[in-house]
């Protein structure tokens, strides 16, 4: 029976000896690091190095890199071009471990559905096992030395860079002890994995909070790089702990792609289960709940990306005040204008609504720019309950109502109530309440929430934004101020002429002019039919106001 490092060394041989070499990649691999080599799923990589049994060295076209060796399945093409295994291996079996003699399988292809089973299971331990690995090497490698050095790192640059790496540690182990269990070591397409899945299912969301802060780990490095001490430093930690040649960015990487990883995963090896097989239904179950993990971690990372909006929108509210809507809230839900009554006799009044995750945001539209928005309160979803109102006489506020529904305090009797202009407004309002009790209830399931540092992001983006603004304004107001002053120059000008002067500056051959007659302090026009060349000298200044504006 030969060891996979006697079947990689094998391989090696191979290389060397001038065989061509060439791997067919299953999975995707996306990556961040300069020295890695990106692929999709049907690519075929042109493996150079074998020695490392996690990481191999390959070339795409003109392209070189490294790449995990089990996002892969081996073939060796001799020069001739045929499709044989490699020297001093078992037969083969679709480039995954022969699980009766731990081999490397190249070449032929699937025999049978529980041979192919048996390789993709043995496929899952073996990718288990190594990013075990991985995560020992964050952990003590980089984690562990950081902490030493008090003078280069402090907490909230650990926390940022390395997120909750530890707590993935500890639960991956609880995991793959838990795995191994079920594994079958003698039979291994008689191995019932589903069922692990299934308990380890929440276990999986810690996976939301690393991915969310993957970005700002990237942007932290990328700053520290800068300082030649810091590179120096990590790659001393990657010596020490004989971690392979890849920088810190792309072993920061391999969580990201591990939790994108176990659907496909779940997908091949549910393809080659009998569904009389025991695990069958453990195994589609567990498919779906991973999807489900993956979709809404794909689903927080968008909220995320949105929080510099979010914070945007508050800086352009007028008269904020109290806390900012990041210190609870990540995503807007719906918004509308309503009709609003607060309490019983009072009057209705009509407010433009913004329903974000645990609050409801209430402003008021300026009367003449209706764009500008004025803050006038916020209501906590925390605290109140979603009622609807049936149309006719409400009791709680003594009036007439339509469309309408409330807002009932749960620890008191506060009540409001809001008034929509058609039914199918009311609908989505309803619809939008639940949406925001549903979120929040996911939420607190999975420890959703915006760091602390990802709110300073956004503030920071907020003030450059505002203060990109302001210059713009105040460049607007010192042309609509010349403009404003140039007009009024004009006009004045026209009017202290002779009146047959300004009847003849406003006539032409086919205008009937009107009369014009000072009433008092005021200039008054009576009965202008046809003025044009009022129009045109107001247009035309108006028109060079707007084109300079336009380029501020």
């Amino acid at each position: 029976m030969h060891t996979l490092s006697e079947q990689l060394h094998a391989t090696n041989m191979l290389i060397s000896g001038g065989s061509i070499v060439n791997a067919e990649a299953v999975w995707d691999h996306v990556t961040m690091a300069d020295r890695e080599l990106a692929f999709k799923a049907g690519d075929v990589i042109k493996v150079l190095d074998a020695s490392n049994k996690d990481w191999w060295w390959g070339q795409i076209d003109e392209e070189e890199g490294w790449f995990p060796a089990s996002f892969v399945r081996l073939w060796v093409n001799q020069e001739d071009g045929g499709a044989e295994p490699a020297e001093g291996t078992s037969e083969v079996q679709n480039g995954h471990l022969d699980p009766t003699n731990d081999c490397l399988c190249l070449g032929s292809p699937l025999q049978n559905r529980d041979q192919m089973r048996a390789n993709v299971i043995n496929e899952i331990m073996s990718t288990e096992r190594h990013y075990i690995k991985h995560l020992k090497d964050i952990c003590e490698g980089y984690l562990r030395q950081c902490r030493k050095r008090v003078d280069m790192f402090n907490d909230d640059q650990l926390k940022v860079i390395f997120g909750n790496i530890e707590d993935i540690y500890r639960f991956q182990m609880g995991f793959v002890r838990d795995l191994e269990k079920q594994y079958n070591t003698e039979e291994p397409h008689l191995s019932e994995i589903g069922p692990c899945f299934l308990e380890h299912q929440d276990g999986f969301w810690i996976y939301s909070e690393y991915c969310n802060n993957h970005l700002d780990a990237c942007m932290e490095l990328s700053k520290l790089m800068r300082d030649g001490r810091y590179q120096h430093f990590f790659e001393a930690c990657r010596l020490l702990q004989q971690m392979i040649d890849i920088a810190i960015d792309g072993f920061l990487l391999t969580p990201v792609q591990k939790i994108c990883k176990y659907p496909l995963q779940l997908a091949e090896l549910l393809k080659y289960t009998a569904q009389e097989h025991s695990d069958y239904r453990y195994v589609a179950a567990a498919l779906a709940v991973m999807r489900n993990v993956t979709q809404q971690i794909n689903e927080r990372k968008r909220r995320l990306e949105n929080i510099d909006k979010i914070a945007q929108w508050q800086a352009s509210v007028l008269d904020w005040e109290g806390d900012d809507i990041l210190d609870r809230s990540s995503e807007l839900i719906y918004t509308g204008e309503l009709s609003w009554i607060y309490q019983p006799y009072g009057r209705s009044q009509q407010r433009v609504f913004f329903l974000f995750d645990h609050q409801l945001v209430l402003c008021k539209k300026d009367l003449i720019r209706r764009d500008i928005l004025y803050y006038k309160g916020r209501i906590d979803m925390d605290r109140y309950e979603v009622r609807d109102a049936i149309d006719g006489r409400d009791d709680d506020f003594n009036v007439s109502v339509k469309n309408a529904f409330k807002l009932c305090n749960k620890d008191s009797e506060e009540i409001h109530i809001f008034l929509a202009k058609k039914p199918e407004e009311k609908i989505r309002w309803l619809r939008a309440f639940h949406e925001e009790r549903k979120m929040v209830q996911e939420d607190e399931k999975i420890g959703f929430e915006i760091s602390e540092y990802q709110k300073r992001q956004a503030a920071m983006t907020v003030r450059k934004v505002t203060k990109q603004k302001g210059e713009a304004t105040r460049r607007y107001q010192v042309i609509s101020l010349f403009f404003s002053s140039l007009l009024c120059s004009v006009f004045s000008s026209l009017f202290t002429l002779p009146l047959t002067c300004s009847l003849f500056l406003l006539s032409t051959p086919f205008l009937n002019t009107s009369t014009l007659f000072m009433k008092g302090p005021r200039l008054s026009v009576y009965s202008v039919s046809r003025n044009v060349q009022w129009i045109h000298v107001f247009s035309l200044y108006y028109f060079h106001f707007k084109c300079l504006s336009a380029h501020t």
